[in-house]
């Protein structure tokens, strides 16, 4: 069923419609990398690792940094030798010219925005309640209600989304300051809990093997969990049509952007082990995105920062919601008009012009993720949808390094080479992609079953748009709207 087409997700412009306003400089384009990295991410996943590796938790945070750096080496290859908005679709299909595949990855970069968002929905919902409980406004409520409060909240996106959201840059500037205040409130917390002789600083050295996996399984698993924190520089490349003198100023700001946001994640982490003893550590795993929450509450109990806190990351965490589904619609809107999906889900709301068949299909599959995670009361809800969407790029992940070593090989020589990512880094960086992708880092099986899922309702519809396209005699139309491509964390 596979077909080749050179003109399918090619977003190269056409030479005679208008450019994007060139708006990004570095500060700004280093302000929404590291905005889009420090999102929900860090909530989701702190407590599922520290329950993993117990004191350790800043080294999968380190080893996750590294092999994102790996990756972001081969994006910034390929950004600066073919910069247009499309990210990893762009890529595949420029390497390999194959459709089906080059569908694939963009409807793997469409889940991993839903489940993204669906994780965020489950984080802001328990940092929610967690806030009404600490300012002794109610008790926390049981699963049943915080569960519907996510599905809510995944409503209320979606509305809008139909409303219509133009994001510009001051307001992603507003909301990336939001995120690191909270975050750095709960260094803070780390700092002013050693400075008073409280905290045990060694702590950070000390691996405590709470489910029997040993050093090496157990480190393991925690940086394939921690891949999801680390995710989101990726979608800057969208953003390269809008970026002045992209070819330069792209490496140094990515990789400046990946450094900030490691530092303050380890210092996140440092500052959890400081505050909470090993047993609390333990224990922590159970508080999923509520982890940081407990962090602030303890570390600060005569202050009122840990009445504020709570808010703090909801904000931070319905910013990264609100990016995904965005993204996750837009996608849909996309390959539909492209006639890759089903041409009804690419319908677009008469008068606010918002693509609301893209909205209503990702809001659904969001939702029904939510219902069925939560079904099951045994489960790590923030763990398994986390978890999913760390799997779901890790595979993009590998693609697109592979893709980086196929397209050296097609390059024009004559051409001048911006950047080039160091020998045969795109091929390691590919392996170890795929390596924390397996089912070897202890990812349960909850993930995989997600993944299938979502990816097998896409490659249904693909199937019945070929054989409509075969049908009646049509095929993928022009590029509209794939500029897009790209996921946010």
């Amino acid at each position: 069923m596979s077909t080749t087409s050179d003109r399918v997700f090619d977003a190269t412009p056409e030479g005679d419609g208008p450019e994007l306003k060139r708006v990004l400089g570095p500060k700004l384009l280093l302000l929404f990398i590291v905005g889009d990295i420090l999102g929900a991410g860090v909530y989701a996943v702190t407590g599922t690792m520290a329950g993993t590796v117990g004191g350790l938790v800043w080294l999968p945070f380190l080893l996750a940094f590294v092999v994102a750096t790996m990756t972001a080496f081969s994006y910034l290859e390929l950004v600066t030798q073919y910069p247009h908005a499309a990210g990893a679709a762009l890529y595949t299909h420029k390497a390999f010219g194959i459709h089906f595949i080059t569908f694939l990855v963009a409807f793997a970069v469409v889940c991993s925005g839903i489940t993204s968002a669906s994780t965020s929905a489950n984080v802001l919902a328990q940092n929610f309640f967690g806030g009404l409980e600490i300012n002794g406004w109610m008790a926390m409520p049981g699963q049943g209600v915080i569960t519907a409060v996510a599905l809510g909240f995944m409503l209320l996106l979606a509305v809008i989304n139909l409303r219509g959201v133009g994001e510009s840059v001051k307001f992603n500037v507003v909301l990336t300051l939001v995120e690191v205040v909270a975050l750095c409130i709960v260094i803070g917390v780390g700092f002013y809990v050693m400075a008073q002789g409280n905290g045990n600083l060694a702590e950070v050295t000390v691996f405590t093997d709470y489910q029997d996996k040993g050093l090496f399984l157990a480190v393991t698993a925690a940086t394939s969990i921690a891949f999801f924190a680390m995710v989101g520089f990726e979608d800057s490349v969208n953003m390269v049509e809008e970026t002045q003198n992209p070819e330069r100023i792209f490496p140094r700001t990515m990789l400046t952007g990946l450094g900030i946001a490691v530092i303050v994640y380890m210092l996140v982490a440092v500052s959890v082990v400081t505050v909470l003893s090993p047993t609390e550590l333990e224990g922590i795993r159970e508080a999923e995105g509520a982890a940081l929450l407990e962090v602030v509450a303890k570390g600060s109990p005569d202050f009122p920062i840990e009445n504020i806190f709570p808010f703090l990351a909801v904000l931070a965490v319905a910013n990264t919601a609100l990016i995904n589904i965005l993204m996750a619609s837009r996608l849909i809107y996309g390959m539909a008009r492209q006639d890759v999906l089903p041409r009804p889900l690419g319908k677009v709301l008469p008068g606010r012009r918002t693509p609301w068949a893209g909205i209503a299909f990702s809001t659904v599959l969001a939702l029904g993720l939510i219902w069925y995670v939560t079904s099951d009361p045994d489960s790590n809800i923030v763990a398994n949808l986390s978890g999913t969407t760390a799997f779901l790029l890790l595979c993009v992940f590998t693609v697109v390094n592979v893709a980086c070593v196929v397209l050296r090989g097609k390059r024009d020589r004559s051409r001048k080479v911006f950047f080039t990512s160091p020998g045969p880094l795109p091929i390691i960086a590919a392996l170890l992609c795929a390596f924390f992708a397996g089912p070897w880092v202890g990812r349960d099986i909850v993930q995989y079953q997600l993944a299938g899922g979502l990816m097998g309702i896409g490659v249904v519809l693909w199937v019945v748009t070929w054989f409509v396209n075969r049908k009646t005699n049509t095929g993928p139309g022009e590029p509209v709207g794939m500029q897009n491509v790209g996921k946010d964390n």
